[in-house]
């Protein structure tokens, strides 16, 4: 990406580089994780079953709506990173690495799957989109540049610790982080449209388009779990997407309760923030889940508070080093476990899923 003319951005110090590529390449439970699986079982996938939708996504994709879409334009306002407040910066530094890390995770991912297969189907939908996510982290890491740090794409490749899912947990994770995607972005982008004055950063002006990519690309995972209809309707992975519901919902909530002062520059509050993200999360998932978690349920709040009070836990016991640590680190993700069940064991709404998958967005 090029800055526009007359745009001066600090050099790039080797050691920035290093700390921030560092950040990203850290493997905790709450940082963005690259993933591999079973590419031959992905090669075997057969869409036949939802041919016609399926060859409208891929055409749409094709297309490339947003070929033109990741580039600084008279739009991109200069940004004072010397004058910012330095806890904001701080927490906005770590926002763009998390976003950063996430999007390339999947434009690796999307790249291997690519790469490995032979199935003409999937190989073009997966092509289509790491050419999305690749785009999509070079923007940010463009924007990470303007403060004097950047995030070394090609090392983290190498560096980061991969997971291995079995391709329906990917199917699981991956839908659900692309619609959350979505509903992050489209909240922030109307919040801001209505509210400009909190727009602190000009990346918050591209996010429309950007999360349409994101919804697109939540459209194509839906279609492949229709595919195979158990992965959606037996007993035992409803269990499993319950579980991947509860797990990414109650990881946004530690996250973004991590960033107080990016929310207040923001203008929102967090609570509300999160579960109208969850509400548009959970009003799109019924295209292709079941199951939906209730978040107005008494013990649904509460149960993420105290997620979030065992992660500060354990954060704090890890800084205490030592044995003492240790054991305190012990008994926080005690707690962290404890709270996950009481929200995995809170009642889900049922419903039946529609004949057709596909949506367009709304919001």
């Amino acid at each position: 990406m090029n800055a526009r003319p007359g745009d001066i951005a600090p050099e790039l110090s080797a050691q920035a580089v290093a700390d921030t590529t560092a950040m990203a390449t850290e493997t905790t439970l709450l940082n963005p994780r690259f993933y591999t699986t079973d590419f031959d079982e992905l090669d075997r996938i057969d869409v036949s079953s939802v041919r016609p939708e399926w060859d409208r996504l891929i055409a749409q994709m094709k297309s490339d709506p947003n070929k033109g879409h990741f580039k600084k334009t008279d739009a991109w306002d200069k940004v004072d990173w010397a004058g910012m407040d330095p806890a904001l910066k701080v927490e906005f530094i770590d926002f763009l690495v998390s976003s950063c890390t996430a999007e390339f995770s999947g434009c690796v991912l999307y790249k291997e799957m690519k790469r490995r297969g032979n199935n003409p189907d999937i190989c073009e939908l997966f092509n289509y989109m790491a050419r999305d996510e690749a785009r999509h982290a070079g923007f940010i890491n463009d924007a990470l540049r303007e403060a004097g740090v950047a995030v070394n794409l090609g090392f983290l490749t190498k560096a980061k610790k991969y997971t291995y899912f079995r391709p329906k947990f990917i199917y699981y994770a991956t839908y659900l982080s692309e619609k959350i995607g979505y509903a992050r972005y489209i909240t922030i982008y109307r919040h801001l449209e209505a509210n400009p004055e909190h727009r602190f950063h000009p990346i918050f002006k591209w996010f429309r388009e950007w999360c349409n990519d994101e919804f697109s690309h939540g459209e194509a995972f839906a279609l492949l779990m229709k595919t195979d209809p158990k992965l959606t309707t037996s007993t035992v992975n409803k269990l499993w997407i319950r579980f991947f519901l509860t797990a990414v919902y109650s990881t946004m909530w530690v996250r973004d309760h991590a960033r107080p002062e990016f929310h207040n520059a923001l203008g929102v509050d967090i609570d509300w923030y999160d579960q109208e993200v969850y509400r548009k999360t959970s009003a799109i998932a019924r295209q292709i889940f079941p199951v939906e978690l209730d978040i107005d349920h008494p013990r649904w709040i509460p149960g993420l508070n105290r997620m979030n009070r065992a992660f500060i836990a354990m954060d704090e016991a890890k800084r205490v080093g030592g044995i003492g640590g240790w054991a305190r680190r012990m008994a926080a993700g005690a707690q962290a476990v404890a709270a996950f069940v009481s929200l995995y064991t809170i009642p889900v709404k049922t419903s039946t899923l529609p004949d057709s998958v596909r949506m367009e967005p709304v919001y």
